[in-house]
């Protein structure tokens, strides 16, 4: 799937995870991947980060992220190219709601952009609650306001309860090297 040219380009953020198989690999792939696509420029990545499961917690601990594109695609557009990443990486996808998986990609902030859909929710539903959203987004701009509550990410990272079930540990670059090749 490529994204039409187009002359205008929107700031989209992206959360990235994995935890399932070689996580560190599969966020390299997908990031790759979207970098080849027609249409996304890849402009920022957050550090990494060894997140606690949220929702269902009887699973492996994932690894974390956040990007920040330049895109010609439309909201519905970029939705679709994140899940033929997904579907590339493991055509049978995750188990159920909230299950492992090999790559998961969320689109958070498309521009200001307020919408909903039955297949999209911007900006995303519940990016306020998550910790493993919300730190690598601040890595990338802290500042960045949510469109509908009008905080910044650094706002609302500093209002979320850190305990156990939110754990987010840094990894050191050393461990994430292979994303960048």
């Amino acid at each position: 799937m490529n994204c039409p040219d187009a002359f205008s380009l929107t700031a989209a953020y992206l959360s990235i995870g994995a935890n399932v198989g070689n996580k560190i690999a599969n966020i390299g792939l997908a990031i790759r991947r979207l970098g080849e696509t027609e249409g996304i420029f890849i402009k920022s990545l957050s550090k990494f980060y060894k997140t606690a499961p949220q929702n269902y917690t009887d699973q492996d601990w994932f690894v974390n992220g956040a990007i920040r594109i330049d895109t010609a695609c439309s909201p519905d557009q970029l939705l679709q190219v994140l899940q033929a990443i997904e579907k590339e990486q493991d055509r049978a996808g995750k188990p159920f709601r909230f299950g492992p998986r090999r790559i998961d990609l969320d689109i958070i902030f498309f521009g200001r952009r307020v919408m909903q859909t039955a297949t999209l929710v911007l900006p995303h539903p519940r990016m306020h609650e998550r910790l493993f959203v919300l730190k690598p987004l601040c890595d990338i701009d802290k500042n960045l306001v949510h469109p509908v509550n009008g905080l910044t990410v650094g706002e609302l990272l500093k209002q979320i309860k850190t305990d156990e079930s939110q754990a987010v540990i840094a990894l050191a670059k050393e461990e994430t090297r292979e994303i960048f090749y």
